[in-house]
């Protein structure tokens, strides 16, 4: 009898195992994607940020997804713009001297999702903003904290985008 209950455990346990946890539901006959530049339209630009912000969200799909990025006719496509760049305080860090205890790193992209083997019956292109951000204190100077902070924002939003356009859940 034990060894009965033990093997229909390790049976349960491996049935489980099948779950894909990435979670894309990309359908089976895409097979290419254009990502194209996102331009840096934003008040406050950092000279950096459209081609970091555009290798990380090629990188998302190289690496989550079985899609080939090319740069001629796909049947995807993903392009926009950075349209807000902004570093905010969000905390005072002592009353008799107002400084920033905490700021805030935020990045708006305008994203516009088109998916060239729509069929009609359900629509899966969009366009549509896309905001993050990262809270910080400062440290030494700005300047040696934003590649990272910029990093950290480029992956949140990656992965949100990543997944609006192909996770569907």
């Amino acid at each position: 009898m034990k060894k009965i209950f033990l093997l229909f455990a390790i049976f349960l346990a491996f049935a489980g195992c099948s779950y894909k946890f990435n979670g894309a539901s990309i359908p089976v006959n895409m097979k290419t994607i254009n990502v194209r530049f996102f331009e840096n339209v934003a008040p406050l630009v950092v000279p950096t940020l459209a081609q970091s912000f555009t290798e990380a969200l090629k990188e998302r799909i190289r690496t989550q997804s079985r899609l080939s990025i090319t740069q001629n006719e796909a049947d995807a496509t993903m392009e926009g713009r950075i349209t807000a760049y902004s570093i905010t305080p969000i905390a005072f860090g002592d009353n008799n001297r107002p400084t920033a205890g905490g700021n805030r790193l935020s990045i708006t992209v305008e994203v516009t999702y088109t998916n060239n083997l729509d069929t009609g019956k359900v629509k899966s292109s969009f366009k549509e903003s896309f905001t993050q951000f990262q809270d910080f204190t400062l440290t030494g100077s700005l300047q040696s904290q934003e590649p990272a902070l910029i990093k950290e924002v480029n992956n949140k939003l990656t992965e949100n985008i990543f997944n609006r356009a192909f996770a569907q859940w």
